[in-house]
Parts: structure tokens; sequence; C-alpha cells
């Protein structure tokens, strides 16, 4: 199982409102998707869940797992940055 960092990590909404979540890997991203997400599961949602566990199996590289997230992520209006700290 790959762990293969985001070359820039992605900074989320928490469900708290005054912190936000820094996402650095694909299983960071996958916990998210499954366990914090805000918004309803759209199509954009199950892409972004399906390429974080392909990059994780190593059928798919992990930047295709952050664009899939971050595309998501933009949809549900969760992304805080994609920019690096």
């Amino acid at each position: 199982m790959k762990q293969e960092r985001f070359e820039v990590p992605l900074t989320v909404k928490s469900g708290d409102a005054s912190e936000n979540l820094v996402l650095r890997n694909a299983r960071e991203a996958s916990d998210y998707l499954l366990n914090k997400w805000p918004g309803k599961k759209s199509p954009k949602h199950r892409a972004a869940l399906q390429a974080c566990h392909d990059a994780l199996a190593g059928d798919k590289p992990t930047m295709t797992a952050r664009r899939a997230f971050l595309a998501a992520a933009r949809e549900a209006d969760v992304l805080v940055s994609d920019k690096a700290p």
C-alpha cells in the first residue's frame, strides 16, 4: 500500500468552524471523505473516494487522487486552500 504524500497539501474546513484540517496524502483524504464530509455525496465525492483508494492500492498516481479530491472539495465548498502553507 502506497503512502505517498501530495506534492502540495490541501487545507479543508473541519466540522469545528475554528479549525481547518491539512490533508497530506490519499489516506488522510480518504478518511475525510468517509468520516468528515459535510455535504452530500455527489458523483465527484464518489470519484474522489475511488481515486484515493486506487492511489492507496498503488493502481493510480497520488496526484490523481489529489485532483479528484480537489474537484469534490470545491464543489462542496470545503476547500480552504490548495497552495503550500
